[in-house]
């Protein structure tokens, strides 16, 4: 069994709720990032995706510098660093979503698991793939 410490990255930058939105955009683009996650007193307070930025932000006509804080998603999903790829894929099945970002035991951030990581060998690029089907399915 695959553990997630075995597949996520672990060169996870933080953005910081004061941040602004046009800050944190220029280091998703820089990074590649489609998510960030907003850690604030050394906690995970939020995430911050591509989507909160257009969805929150853009179409409400907000400027470039509304703080992070005001347009994250606050309900973090989120998985042990010793869970199996299994219970991501199907973590990030149930709440259709694409990154999930992993902890330790002591609830710190130690990496994130996108879609793409899990898939490692033939079966697993079927689950991802079933898994994406799932997260795709209108709600």
């Amino acid at each position: 069994m695959q553990k997630l410490k075995d597949v996520m990255s672990q060169s996870v930058k933080i953005l910081n709720p004061e941040t602004s939105i046009k800050d944190a955009a220029r280091q998703m683009r820089d990074g590649d990032f489609g998510l960030m996650p907003v850690g604030e007193n050394d906690r995970l307070v939020g995430t911050l995706s591509d989507r909160d930025i257009v969805i929150r932000a853009v179409a409400e006509g907000m400027d470039a510098n509304t703080k992070v804080r005001d347009v994250m998603s606050t309900h973090v999903i989120w998985a042990y660093e010793d869970d199996s790829v299994e219970t991501a894929s199907q973590i990030m099945s149930d709440n259709q979503i694409r990154r999930l970002p992993i902890i330790n035991a002591d609830k710190r951030l130690v990496g994130i698991v996108a879609l793409g990581d899990l898939a490692t060998d033939a079966a697993d690029i079927r689950s991802a793939g079933e898994t994406l089907s799932d997260i795709s399915k209108p709600g």
